[in-house]
């Protein structure tokens, strides 16, 4: 039986969930952010699990690197790409991460790129850099309308 694992993370816990191929829930659970609690918890169905989807967040690459180096399969979400589920009048957690596997099983989760750690420090330097050229360029701009 294949298991497809989402976990909806937060700043200090998540909600770990694992589906089967008929989208029954087999595990769900509120954990907080501990990697070894939560490699512990996955344990007993890591040779079920065909992958777990990691939504993309500010603290999301200690969880992913803990997880690949742990032997799973995983994928990061885009939040801005995923469509909500039009069929659920409220949301929380627990649906959140359900819709995350369920798309996983589907194959069609809008997925991120997982950066290597060797080029992550380079990415944030980057992003830091057009940001600073954005701010300057508005002032620039601004200074010029005052004059």
């Amino acid at each position: 039986m294949s298991l497809y694992g989402a976990i909806d993370l937060h700043g200090n816990n998540n909600v770990t969930m694992l589906i089967d191929e008929h989208d029954q829930v087999i595990y769900q659970k509120r954990l907080t952010n501990h990697l070894p609690l939560i490699l512990e918890q996955l344990v007993p169905f890591q040779a079920q699990i065909t992958g777990i989807v990691v939504e993309s967040t500010f603290n999301g690459y200690c969880l992913v690197d803990g997880l690949m180096e742990a032997g799973y399969r995983v994928h990061l979400a885009n939040p801005s790409a995923i469509q909500p589920y039009e069929g659920l009048n409220y949301t929380h957690d627990y649906s959140d991460a359900q819709w995350l596997a369920h798309m996983l099983r589907l194959d069609i989760l809008p997925e991120g790129y997982i950066y290597p750690k060797s080029t992550r420090a380079v990415r944030d330097v980057l992003r830091k850099r057009c940001q600073l050229v954005e701010q300057q360029s508005a002032h620039v701009l601004s200074i010029q309308n005052i004059i």
